[in-house]
């Protein structure tokens, strides 16, 4: 396999692939595919929506291995018609490709992908442009590490039940799942369920451990199945028809990859906290969490509020919603972030 050598991310080779459905000489109805190639990994990035502000939000999928058009549905769609989305597909995900070893699929070099993407569109649609980052779950965990690389380039910063201490979730997941399961047993709702959960937690070893960790993430999503069984969350809606954008067999094999390197081989949520590190983020933030978010639970976007050296921050509950409020509360979501880009652009 042949390696190439960049000595900064100023002399990235950017391949710009460019099957461009926009208008002729106007940014307002964008319907671009570029391609960003970055040590040894081409990866495409889905810029659509209003660019007439040349604003554009770049946003970080989760996954590890998740599709970057994956977020699309009824609050993208209205903030496509105020502004410009990127919707990035990273390395070792979707419908990126790469001949690139396993030394090459790091946070580390994931964080250096997405500040060569903001220089792709730099490129693109002229310096004046203007960015801010969303990442969403493993997304906020890459987004951090962007942004500890290098904030200069973005007005804002946008987390959504992100995981910005993957090492911590062990405990926070035990602590959780313990009250969500007392609660509703007060309550009287699905008892033998949450009994059952109980009894799960009761023989998790107390000191964190992958095996154990892989069964509580799993866990985590029938709890939040249950809760919206029984009235807790809104039924999220369906997001837009992207298979048309992916070849399945591809994005399924990328998926699968990319977890297994950097959840598996590398145990990367067992060793990554940024929290003693958030106070190096200083551009305006927003947080946003479901408030029954059981598979990054509540906690972490109240440590990370807490924690974000920004003097513009801002933390949003969304009491009807889990791990993706984006597809639960749509419309609040979209008016949040409409609202914060409005503000800090």
């Amino acid at each position: 396999m042949k390696h190439f050598t960049f000595r900064s991310l100023v002399l990235v080779i950017i391949s710009l692939a460019i099957f461009a459905c926009a208008k002729e000489g106007s940014l307002n109805n964008i319907d671009d595919t570029i391609f960003v190639r970055h040590k040894n990994a081409d990866m495409p990035a889905y810029i659509i929506g209003n660019g007439d502000e040349k604003v554009f939000l770049i946003t970080l999928h989760g996954g590890p291995g998740d599709l970057g058009l994956g977020f699309r549905g009824t609050a993208f769609s209205e903030i496509e018609d105020h502004y410009a989305v990127v919707y990035f597909d990273q390395r070792g995900s979707g419908m990126s490709q790469g001949s690139y070893s396993e030394a090459e699929l790091t946070l580390d070099i994931m964080a250096e992908d997405v500040l060569a993407l903001v220089k792709v569109l730099r490129r693109k649609y002229g310096t004046d442009s203007r960015f801010f980052l969303l990442g969403h779950s493993w997304g906020g965990t890459l987004g951090t590490a962007a942004l500890l690389k290098d904030q200069s380039d973005f007005k804002g910063w946008i987390e959504v039940d992100g995981a910005n201490n993957p090492a911590g979730l062990y405990d926070q997941y035990i602590t959780t799942f313990t009250t969500t399961a007392n609660t509703q047993i007060a309550l009287g709702n699905s008892v033998t369920f949450w009994e059952s959960i109980l009894e799960f937690v009761a023989q998790v070893d107390p000191v964190s451990n992958k095996n154990d960790m892989l069964e509580l993430n799993n866990k985590a999503f029938d709890l939040e199945a249950k809760l919206e069984e029984d009235g807790f969350l809104n039924s999220p809606e369906e997001g837009d028809n992207i298979i048309s954008h992916y070849n399945l067999l591809t994005a399924i094999w990328n998926s699968g990859q990319i977890a297994h390197i950097l959840v598996d081989e590398q145990c990367l949520f067992e060793t990554t906290d940024f929290t003693n590190r958030l106070h190096e983020i200083e551009i305006p933030s927003l947080f946003i969490s479901g408030q029954f978010d059981m598979i990054v639970p509540i906690v972490s976007a109240q440590i990370a509020f807490e924690n974000i050296g920004s003097t513009k921050k801002e933390l949003f509950i969304f009491e009807r919603s889990g791990h993706a409020p984006l597809a639960s509360e749509p419309k609040r979501f979209a008016t949040e972030v409409l609202r914060f880009i409005a503000a800090n652009k």
